[in-house]
């Protein structure tokens, strides 16, 4: 059997176990499957969420299973088992099947913009220094996980339909949708252009690539330059001359297209000096110019998003976090915006941020009480969380009961009345939608009946809505379940989650907890 045909096969099993450990979010009986296994596999979230929480996950340790191999072979996993890198190959391979091989030979050959990778990866690494954790913007695992949560399964279940109980709607999945076409669109311009190009992972396991002990080795006397182990290379790492094992992806394309057998995948070959014709570029090829930028735009991003007025005490009300998740500062040091926690979520409350939580906070999960509440029994989010930005809560915890008992329930935040759209305080109009939605016990949402005269002059008595502070947990069902359909009588605010004192509602005072001064 061809080398080749034996990677196809591996490929194919690789796809088919993240689009079956993808589909399994889909159910609540979560515990004992992997379903987050190619996020925990990718290194470069391991060190760059260790540099910037400086803590180390332990999930995280499993991409020790990808770096040892790499060191053994070379970036094998970008062409074997990388998603999204067998997807731009087929893509790659399904736009050029019938290109002329003189021009294929032509788009194959390295180009200095395949350095610009690299200052990529040197800006996420800058990023997290400062304890922004970026990769997530271009890293392959979270981004097509990210793009199959938002933009391509729930297009796929509105069509064919079985996937979900219920559509799941997702803010700026046409963004989401636009950029994953855009990255798989590239291809026809350069094959493998993300990987080629943009990928910050491929970047790290190249520069660790150099140090492999395998590699492509070419014998110069057999060889007639030919150039055909161009025609199908995937990382165009330049096996015919001095091959730059940075950018080789293992996929042993050239080894069978050579008509000479002038290649072969050898164990610590003999290396001649860089860039002698049949020895190797050992080292990653990106210029000073491209690496000081990478650094410089790392430092300058935190500086800027977090000068922007972000802070602790002028944060926008509606980045509201899921119950579970860290205090602000350590949130952004882990979440990788994979947006696994949205895929699971079971009544489509969180969505993918824009500007909610900030420049730093794009793509992370913010709820949105429009579109679903917080359920109540359910702590699916922080189960998949592959790096502990959502704290894997059990029920207890989240209801403040048992061995909880005293700490209080975990709050996402407080809702509160727009008495100026609320049918009973505004409209004189009977409502009790809130309070009996309300599924904490006791309620959080309580009301007082008040002796009216109507327009007409006719006495009645009506029952107006409170909320108890001590007794909200955010979770938002009042707000979901409003009748008022535009803009809500009742809306949830971020103030008041307990995983901030900074955003307190309440004060405590001993064991009592009393109003904060207005």
């Amino acid at each position: 059997m061809r080398i080749t045909t034996v990677r196809v096969i591996v490929q194919s099993v690789s796809f088919t176990l993240f689009l079956a450990l993808l589909l399994l979010t889909c159910f609540s009986g979560l515990r004992g499957f992997p379903v987050s296994l190619f996020l925990e596999l990718d290194p470069l979230t391991a060190v760059a969420s260790s540099i910037a929480s400086r803590t180390v996950y332990q999930n995280v340790i499993w991409a020790l299973f990808l770096l040892l191999p790499t060191l053994l072979l070379g970036r094998f996993f970008c062409n074997w088992l990388c998603p999204f890198g067998i997807l731009h190959q087929l893509t790659g391979w399904l736009a050029r099947r019938r290109t002329p091989d003189k021009q294929r030979l032509e788009t194959n050959r390295y180009r200095p913009l395949y350095g610009l990778k690299y200052a990529l990866l040197v800006f996420i690494l800058v990023a997290a220094v400062f304890g922004s954790l970026q990769n997530g913007l271009l890293d392959p695992a979270p981004t097509i996980y990210r793009s199959f949560t938002v933009a391509v399964l729930p297009v796929v279940d509105a069509t064919v339909g079985g996937v979900y109980v219920r559509p799941h709607y997702h803010q700026a999945a046409w963004l989401v949708g636009a950029l994953f076409l855009l990255f798989l669109g590239l291809n026809l311009l350069i094959p493998r252009f993300y990987c080629r190009v943009l990928c910050p992972l491929g970047a790290f396991l190249g520069w660790l690539a150099r140090f492999s002990l395998f590699r492509i080795e070419r014998n110069v006397a057999r060889c007639t330059d030919c150039d055909l182990c161009l025609k199908s290379c995937e990382g165009a790492c330049d096996p015919h001359s001095a091959l730059r094992k940075a950018e080789c992806f293992v996929c042993f394309n050239c080894i069978e297209d050579c008509p000479e057998d002038a290649l072969r995948f050898a164990w610590l070959p003999p290396i001649r000096p860089d860039g002698d014709r049949g020895g190797e570029v050992t080292a990653a090829q990106p210029t000073r110019r491209q690496l000081a930028f990478g650094a410089l735009a790392g430092a300058l991003f935190v500086g800027w998003a977090r000068s922007s007025g972000e802070t602790s005490e002028n944060f926008r009300p509606s980045c509201i976090r899921p119950p579970g998740a860290v205090p602000e500062h350590d949130f952004l040091a882990r979440c990788i915006k994979c947006d696994q926690c949205i895929r699971v979520c079971p009544t489509n409350v969180l969505q993918p941020a824009l500007l909610e939580a900030g420049l730093e906070g794009l793509w992370t999960p913010v709820m949105n009480m429009r579109l679903g509440y917080c359920e109540l029994n359910c702590t699916l989010c922080g189960q998949v969380c592959p790096t502990g930005a959502i704290q894997r809560l059990t029920l207890d915890e989240k209801h403040g009961h048992g061995a909880f008992e005293g700490r209080g329930p975990v709050r996402s935040g407080t809702a509160f009345y727009d008495r100026g759209r609320c049918l009973p305080w505004a409209m004189d109009t009977s409502c009790a939608v809130c309070e009996e939605v309300c599924p904490v016990s006791p309620k959080a949402i309580f009301t007082r009946h008040v002796d009216i005269v109507d327009r007409q002059g006719q006495p009645q008595t009506i029952k107006r809505p409170y909320i108890d502070p001590t007794r909200c947990i955010g979770c938002g069902i009042c707000e979901h379940e409003c009748p008022v359909v535009d803009l809500r009588a009742v809306r949830v605010s971020a103030v008041g989650e307990s995983r901030s004192k900074e955003r307190s509602l309440l004060l405590q005072s001993g064991n009592a907890e009393v109003s904060a001064p207005s």
